[in-house]
């Protein structure tokens, strides 16, 4: 049985929304660290609803946010303890974006998962799994878990856009190619962005590329 996920929301009304995003947090963060990017991206992504849950775990590291799987280099956990706890969040995520796109009126082909570090990690790993691709991925400063395992495991391709700062010290920056060669191997239509000089975050040049990718797969420019 899954967790049910808190999550704030922002956007256009219930009921009106024609695409949804929803924010996939990092370790030791919440969802409120992300939603507040709706705010600039609302201008640029018209009738579009946007959530980001906490995560379902109190994170080891830090007891005033949240997990989606402990990390054994960070927290001391084990390697079994961190699989384990990923498998349910997993489940967990699966049914917060099937609550999501039931409660909106939403086919999967109108969600973009956007996921900062850990939550790139699960966005990763959960979309290609799914039984009908999502419109598009975004990820920023995170990695992809068991690149070896993603072919055989994949079920449905989206388009992927993977954006990492040069200059990370949490996320080391080689990631971002380890991620993107898996992804390309698989066939995934894949795009990578470098973010010059920044660490692990979000720069406002990364941010103004995921937008337009966003615009672009969800079709909106063609309005």
């Amino acid at each position: 049985m899954a967790r049910e996920l808190k999550s704030g929301r922002k956007g256009a009304a219930r009921g009106t929304a024609k695409q949804v995003v929803i924010f996939v947090h990092g370790y030791g963060a919440d969802g409120n660290d992300l939603l507040g990017l709706a705010d600039p991206l609302m201008p640029h992504l018209p009738d579009t609803a946007f959530y980001a849950p906490d995560a379902p775990e109190r994170c080891v590291g830090n007891p005033f946010g949240y997990q989606w799987f402990p990390i054994p280099w960070l927290d001391g956990s084990s390697e079994e303890a961190a699989k384990t706890s990923m498998a349910t969040s997993v489940e967990d995520l699966n049914a917060f974006i099937d609550k999501v796109l039931a409660d909106e009126g939403l086919t999967p082909d109108r969600l973009v998962l956007l996921g900062f570090s850990q939550g790139t990690m699960m966005s990763l790993h959960v979309a290609p799994r799914r039984d009908a691709p999502i419109a598009a991925l975004v990820g920023f400063s995170g990695r992809l878990l068991e690149p070896e395992r993603l072919q055989a495991e994949t079920k449905v391709r989206m388009p992927v856009l993977l954006l990492h700062g040069d200059q990370d010290d949490m996320v080391p920056f080689p990631s971002l190619k380890e991620a993107a060669d898996a992804l390309v191997a698989a066939e995934f239509e894949t795009y990578a962005f470098v973010m010059k000089g920044m660490g692990h975050g979000i720069a406002p040049d990364g941010l103004g590329q995921a937008v337009g990718f966003i615009r672009n797969k969800l079709g909106l420019d063609a309005d």
